[in-house]
């Protein structure tokens, strides 16, 4: 029965949370790819958004990147049990990526309109800044709840961080002086080897060092790595196969695609490593 489906494959892993399954996985794939082509159709075409110069490049996707961060933390209140019944549902995989995006609309919303009102002369800048305020916000209260009910390990704030610097350092080296692509200078091309180093980092440390034993690999793909190899640093060579031509393909494609296009494409593949990554990371900073 459909039902049955349903809660097999969609409904039961998120509510016990469960590790994705094939069906779920290339059901976000194709939602992911749908929301991609419908936003991009949006920027192109909005009136709304042409009269107050708001255009989809490089500079707003730099902007957006605090409301990817947001996503992974706002990810851990449900991590954390803060909210319970039905409404801690909205915060998980995939309905948090519908809140946040309406969320981001809303931002685009009041900033479009005070930019066309006068009352702010920058629409980027009241644009990263309300993220960046979101992401503060939410923050404290996730460091608040667990100084009161949890462990709150600020070391994991440097560690992750520092070996997706280190990693991310020697593999933008590698694509910059070993292939000479100078491309990869964008701060674009930096902020998804970044993102996806960091989600490698938190997979990484989280399943070989952290104390807690709970942590498991979601992903089906790198969970049937994990398990085959035995050890969870596979994540780093996984991440690599991708990495290395996923971005020469997309310098490519970026010579002759729509640059909206191009960007929104980019903006996506940095949310699928940047914000698990954070996400991970924080959950091991309040030991959920």
């Amino acid at each position: 029965m459909i039902s049955d489906f349903l809660y097999k494959y969609y409904i039961d892993p998120v509510k016990y949370g469960e590790p994705y399954n094939i069906v779920e996985t290339l059901t976000y794939a194709i939602i992911l790819i749908i929301g991609v082509y419908l936003l991009y159709r949006w920027f192109s075409n909005s009136t709304w958004l042409a009269e107050r110069g708001i255009k989809l490049d490089a500079a707003f996707i730099l902007a957006t990147l605090p409301y990817v961060v947001l996503g992974g933390v706002l990810r851990v209140v449900q991590d954390a049990g803060m909210v319970t019944g039905d409404w801690q549902y909205l915060i998980v995989t995939p309905p948090i990526y519908f809140l946040l995006f309406f969320f981001v609309l809303a931002m685009i919303f009041v900033g479009g309109t005070l930019r066309k009102n006068g009352m702010i002369q920058n629409f980027l800048s009241f644009y990263a800044l309300a993220g960046c305020m979101a992401v503060l916000v939410v923050s404290l209260i996730l460091l608040s709840w667990g100084m009161v009910h949890s462990h709150v390990d600020l070391f994991i704030l440097a560690i992750i961080p520092l070996m997706a610097l280190v990693t991310g350092g020697l593999v933008w080296a590698c694509m910059r002086y070993v292939l000479k692509w100078e491309y990869v200078n964008d701060p674009l091309y930096i902020a998804l080897i970044f993102g996806q180093m960091l989600d490698a980092s938190a997979t990484s440390y989280g399943l070989t060092f952290h104390p807690a034993v709970h942590y498991i690999e979601q992903h089906v793909v790198g969970s049937n790595l994990i398990e085959m190899t035995g050890t969870a640093f596979v994540m780093f060579p996984l991440k690599l196969v991708v990495l290395f031509p996923a971005i020469y393909i997309m310098q490519l494609y970026r010579k002759e695609a729509n640059q909206a296009f191009w960007h929104l494409v980019l903006l996506a593949m940095i949310v699928v490593g940047l914000a698990p990554g954070i996400r991970d990371m924080v959950r091991m900073v309040l030991y959920v």
